[in-house]
């Protein structure tokens, strides 16, 4: 696990938060659900920059309450579903 995803993760728990806490997305009848785990480890594929940006947008989160969070982890999870839907589309 790559420096900036244990940062994510130590800020979570730091703040009493479930890395393995989830958030369904029911698209036209069927659920996706991801956990903001899962959330995490797929951005922190993205370049050095993206994983920068992604903790930077996790601590102002943070910053706005628990709720911010729980609505930063359902933005992050439906650009993950929408990426993820537009790539079935187009292969």
């Amino acid at each position: 696990m790559n420096k900036i995803a244990q940062e994510c993760k130590k800020i979570l728990l730091e703040n009493n938060i479930d890395i393995f806490s989830e958030i369904d997305f029911d698209v036209n009848g069927k659920m996706h659900t991801f956990s903001f785990e899962y959330i995490i480890d797929t951005y922190m594929q993205a370049s050095e920059e993206s994983q920068l940006v992604f903790l930077s947008a996790l601590q102002k989160a943070l910053e706005a309450d628990n709720m911010g969070v729980e609505k930063f982890f359902e933005g992050m999870g439906q650009l993950l579903l929408m990426t993820h839907l537009s790539e079935k589309f187009q292969g």
